[in-house]
Protein backbone atom coordinates (compact mmCIF):
# COMPACT_ATOMS: atom_id res chain seq x y z
CA UNK A 1 0.00 0.00 0.00
CA UNK A 2 2.67 2.44 0.72
CA UNK A 3 4.78 1.99 -2.60
CA UNK A 4 1.41 2.88 -4.00
CA UNK A 5 0.82 5.68 -2.14
CA UNK A 6 4.45 6.75 -3.00
CA UNK A 7 3.87 6.38 -6.88
CA UNK A 8 0.56 8.56 -6.86
CA UNK A 9 2.61 11.29 -5.25
CA UNK A 10 5.21 11.43 -7.44
CA UNK A 11 2.53 10.99 -10.69
CA UNK A 12 0.59 14.37 -9.01
CA UNK A 13 4.06 15.84 -8.70
CA UNK A 14 5.41 15.11 -11.62
CA UNK A 15 1.81 16.37 -13.47
CA UNK A 16 1.63 19.22 -11.35
CA UNK A 17 5.66 20.33 -12.29
CA UNK A 18 4.63 19.96 -16.28
CA UNK A 19 1.55 21.97 -16.39
CA UNK A 20 3.24 24.65 -14.20
CA UNK A 21 6.56 24.34 -17.20
CA UNK A 22 3.46 24.57 -19.83
CA UNK A 23 1.98 27.62 -18.30
CA UNK A 24 4.68 29.29 -18.09
CA UNK A 25 6.17 28.54 -21.62
CA UNK A 26 2.95 29.27 -23.09
CA UNK A 27 0.58 31.25 -21.39
CA UNK A 28 1.81 33.36 -18.60
CA UNK A 29 5.28 34.42 -17.28
CA UNK A 30 6.23 36.88 -14.13
CA UNK A 31 8.91 39.54 -15.14
CA UNK A 32 10.51 41.58 -12.89
CA UNK A 33 11.46 45.05 -12.97
CA UNK A 34 14.87 45.90 -13.15
CA UNK A 35 15.31 49.82 -13.86
CA UNK A 36 13.26 53.39 -13.81
CA UNK A 37 12.29 53.46 -17.48
CA UNK A 38 8.44 52.54 -16.50
CA UNK A 39 8.23 55.10 -13.66
CA UNK A 40 5.98 55.75 -12.42
CA UNK A 41 3.68 53.24 -13.86
CA UNK A 42 5.95 50.60 -11.95
CA UNK A 43 9.08 50.67 -10.05
CA UNK A 44 12.26 48.67 -9.77
CA UNK A 45 11.67 45.35 -7.81
CA UNK A 46 7.94 45.09 -9.01
CA UNK A 47 6.32 42.30 -10.97
CA UNK A 48 4.52 41.78 -13.68
CA UNK A 49 2.43 39.13 -14.83
CA UNK A 50 2.84 38.66 -19.11
CA UNK A 51 0.35 37.14 -20.99
CA UNK A 52 2.55 35.21 -23.78
CA UNK A 53 -0.66 34.01 -25.19
CA UNK A 54 -2.02 37.60 -26.57
CA UNK A 55 -0.38 38.66 -29.51
CA UNK A 56 -0.54 34.96 -31.13
CA UNK A 57 -4.45 35.76 -31.07
CA UNK A 58 -4.59 39.12 -31.41
CA UNK A 59 -3.14 42.36 -32.08
CA UNK A 60 -0.69 44.57 -30.71
CA UNK A 61 -2.17 48.07 -29.87
CA UNK A 62 -0.90 51.24 -28.99
CA UNK A 63 -0.52 51.56 -25.36
CA UNK A 64 -0.37 48.31 -24.65
CA UNK A 65 3.10 47.41 -22.66
CA UNK A 66 4.74 45.03 -23.52
CA UNK A 67 8.16 42.62 -22.46
CA UNK A 68 10.27 41.92 -25.65
CA UNK A 69 13.67 40.59 -25.93
CA UNK A 70 16.26 42.88 -26.84
CA UNK A 71 19.20 41.24 -29.20
CA UNK A 72 22.47 42.50 -28.92
CA UNK A 73 26.13 41.85 -30.09
CA UNK A 74 28.97 41.82 -27.46
CA UNK A 75 31.56 41.25 -29.60
CA UNK A 76 31.10 38.13 -31.18
CA UNK A 77 28.47 37.07 -28.51
CA UNK A 78 24.57 36.98 -28.95
CA UNK A 79 23.14 38.44 -25.60
CA UNK A 80 19.07 38.77 -24.71
CA UNK A 81 18.22 41.17 -22.38
CA UNK A 82 14.24 41.04 -21.55
CA UNK A 83 12.68 45.25 -21.38
CA UNK A 84 9.42 46.42 -20.95
CA UNK A 85 7.72 49.53 -22.60
CA UNK A 86 4.49 50.80 -23.79
CA UNK A 87 3.86 50.43 -27.74
CA UNK A 88 3.88 54.30 -29.26
CA UNK A 89 3.81 53.76 -32.81
CA UNK A 90 2.28 50.58 -34.89
CA UNK A 91 3.61 49.16 -38.26
CA UNK A 92 3.12 51.98 -40.83
CA UNK A 93 2.63 54.82 -38.65
CA UNK A 94 4.52 58.20 -38.96
CA UNK A 95 5.72 58.99 -35.78
CA UNK A 96 8.20 62.21 -34.80
CA UNK A 97 8.69 64.07 -31.83
CA UNK A 98 8.90 67.73 -31.40
CA UNK A 99 9.57 69.83 -27.83
CA UNK A 100 8.72 66.72 -26.44
CA UNK A 101 4.95 65.61 -27.41
CA UNK A 102 4.72 62.42 -30.13
CA UNK A 103 3.01 62.96 -32.88
CA UNK A 104 1.40 60.15 -34.68
CA UNK A 105 0.76 60.56 -38.30
CA UNK A 106 0.78 64.74 -37.38
CA UNK A 107 -1.73 64.37 -34.55
CA UNK A 108 -0.65 65.09 -30.86
CA UNK A 109 -0.89 61.85 -29.01
CA UNK A 110 -2.59 62.03 -25.80
CA UNK A 111 -0.33 60.24 -22.89
CA UNK A 112 -1.76 60.69 -19.27
CA UNK A 113 0.28 57.50 -17.80
CA UNK A 114 3.38 60.17 -18.14
CA UNK A 115 4.49 61.54 -14.37
CA UNK A 116 3.30 64.89 -13.67
CA UNK A 117 6.73 64.86 -12.24
CA UNK A 118 8.38 65.10 -15.52
CA UNK A 119 5.57 66.53 -18.12
CA UNK A 120 5.78 69.80 -15.46
CA UNK A 121 9.53 70.23 -15.65
CA UNK A 122 10.12 73.35 -17.82
CA UNK A 123 13.35 71.87 -19.17
CA UNK A 124 12.60 69.96 -21.87
CA UNK A 125 15.76 67.99 -21.72
CA UNK A 126 14.44 67.28 -17.75
CA UNK A 127 11.05 66.52 -19.26
CA UNK A 128 11.79 63.58 -21.84
CA UNK A 129 15.28 63.63 -22.31
CA UNK A 130 14.77 63.19 -25.92
CA UNK A 131 13.30 66.97 -26.95
CA UNK A 132 12.79 66.63 -31.04
CA UNK A 133 13.16 63.63 -33.34
CA UNK A 134 12.81 63.89 -36.80
CA UNK A 135 10.07 61.93 -38.59
CA UNK A 136 9.86 58.13 -39.33
CA UNK A 137 7.62 55.84 -40.68
CA UNK A 138 7.48 52.31 -38.44
CA UNK A 139 8.15 49.56 -40.56
CA UNK A 140 6.34 46.90 -41.64
CA UNK A 141 6.40 43.86 -38.81
CA UNK A 142 7.52 46.62 -36.31
CA UNK A 143 6.45 48.53 -33.04
CA UNK A 144 7.96 51.80 -32.12
CA UNK A 145 8.31 51.35 -28.27
CA UNK A 146 9.44 53.82 -25.32
CA UNK A 147 9.22 54.27 -21.61
CA UNK A 148 6.58 56.27 -19.41
CA UNK A 149 9.73 57.65 -17.73
CA UNK A 150 11.04 59.38 -21.00
CA UNK A 151 14.27 61.00 -19.16
CA UNK A 152 15.78 57.74 -18.14
CA UNK A 153 14.45 55.29 -20.55
CA UNK A 154 16.57 53.53 -23.14
CA UNK A 155 13.77 53.06 -26.12
CA UNK A 156 13.25 52.80 -29.77
CA UNK A 157 14.22 56.48 -30.10
CA UNK A 158 17.93 54.92 -29.39
CA UNK A 159 17.79 51.55 -30.72
CA UNK A 160 14.74 52.36 -33.36
CA UNK A 161 11.52 50.26 -33.55
CA UNK A 162 11.04 46.31 -32.69
CA UNK A 163 10.34 43.82 -34.78
CA UNK A 164 7.08 42.32 -33.67
CA UNK A 165 8.02 38.96 -33.50
CA UNK A 166 10.89 40.08 -30.76
CA UNK A 167 7.43 40.40 -28.13
CA UNK A 168 7.32 37.87 -25.48
CA UNK A 169 3.81 39.01 -24.47
CA UNK A 170 1.73 41.89 -22.62
CA UNK A 171 1.65 43.02 -19.07
CA UNK A 172 -1.34 43.19 -17.91
CA UNK A 173 -1.05 43.23 -14.08
CA UNK A 174 1.00 44.24 -11.30
CA UNK A 175 1.92 41.51 -8.48
CA UNK A 176 4.47 42.33 -6.68
CA UNK A 177 4.37 43.86 -4.07
CA UNK A 178 0.85 42.66 -2.77
CA UNK A 179 0.32 46.59 -1.81
CA UNK A 180 0.96 47.68 -5.34
CA UNK A 181 -1.30 45.11 -7.06
CA UNK A 182 -3.07 47.09 -10.47
CA UNK A 183 -4.01 45.97 -13.95
CA UNK A 184 -2.26 47.94 -16.22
Amino acid sequence: MAARQLVEWVVVVAVALLVAMLIRLFLLQQFYISGPSMETTMFTDNRVLVNKLAYRIGDVNRGDIVVFDRVTMNGTDVEHDDLIKRVIALEGEQIEIRKCVVYIDGKALSEPYLPSRDTNQPDLSNRCGTVDMEMQTVEEGSIFLMGDNRPQSFDSRMFGAIKKDLVIGRAFVLIWPPTSWSRL
